[in-house]
């Protein structure tokens, strides 16, 4: 299978770091490929603006949807950006390796997302969840936090952690068609051991070779919503 792994974490030796490693590696070593795209190291500008495209639509206002859509036409992407969207593309599994942070993704990431995932190139004309332009591949969070697992359940203080994550699993992930496997949770990073780091790394290890067997979380479905996307009677 093809994995591409988009890093968001600025210290090279922070544990994400080691997931990322650790995951090229087994990857690697079951024969599988691996693309890894560290957003620190590739210094990428999460900032969109004009800068996002080769051609322009419209010079006096900018929408960026609207450019997006022009760009989708013409191949007027940025080179980085065109870059990443292949990735896409190419890769059968889709990995966001990442700290949990203020409750969502690293500005990097979320920026990396609204750049790449462009209207007309990725959603767009009736092509969103079920319909969407990458259904068919499997796409996971893989994250750390800086709370223990306890802090984030129905009665903990950070509120349950599957609805944390829900505008990223379900408004991202699954808008554009991925079938969204369960995250894998690194709890308390920065307050655990070196051995339960390392069962950590087994456990990553054997998620990433189980990914085929593993179901997707299951999101509401196109079929049940009518024309005006209100919910079957």
């Amino acid at each position: 299978m093809k994995f591409f792994i988009v890093h968001a974490h600025p210290e090279p030796n922070s544990f994400n770091g080691a997931l990322t490693r650790y995951a090229k590696e087994v990857l690697y070593t079951t024969g599988h490929e691996v693309i890894i795209s560290d957003l620190y190291a590739m210094q990428f500008n999460p900032v969109s603006d004009r800068r996002n495209f080769t051609y322009n639509k419209e010079l006096n206002y900018y929408n960026q949807q609207s450019e997006e859509m022009y760009a989708t036409e013409v191949d007027g992407f940025a080179p980085d950006i065109k870059a990443e969207m292949e990735k896409l593309d190419w890769c059968d599994v889709l990995i966001f390796q990442f700290p949990l942070w203020w409750f969502g993704l690293p500005a990097i990431l979320k920026g990396w997302v609204d750049k790449v995932f462009a209207m007309g190139r990725t959603y767009g004309g009736g092509r969103f969840y079920d319909n969407g332009v990458f259904q068919g591949k499997k796409a996971m969070l893989s994250l750390t936090t800086g709370g223990a697992l306890t802090m984030y359940t129905e009665i903990g203080i950070n509120g349950e952690i599957r609805t944390i994550l829900y505008p990223i699993n379900h408004g991202i992930f699954r808008f554009v068609g991925f079938d969204v496997l369960p995250p894998f949770i690194v709890w308390g990073a920065s307050r655990i051991g070196d051995e339960r780091r390392q069962a950590y790394l087994e456990e990553y290890k054997q998620r990433l070779l189980t990914i085929n067997a593993t179901p997707p979380i299951v999101y509401p479905s196109l079929k049940d919503f009518d024309e005006d996307f209100q919910l079957k009677q």
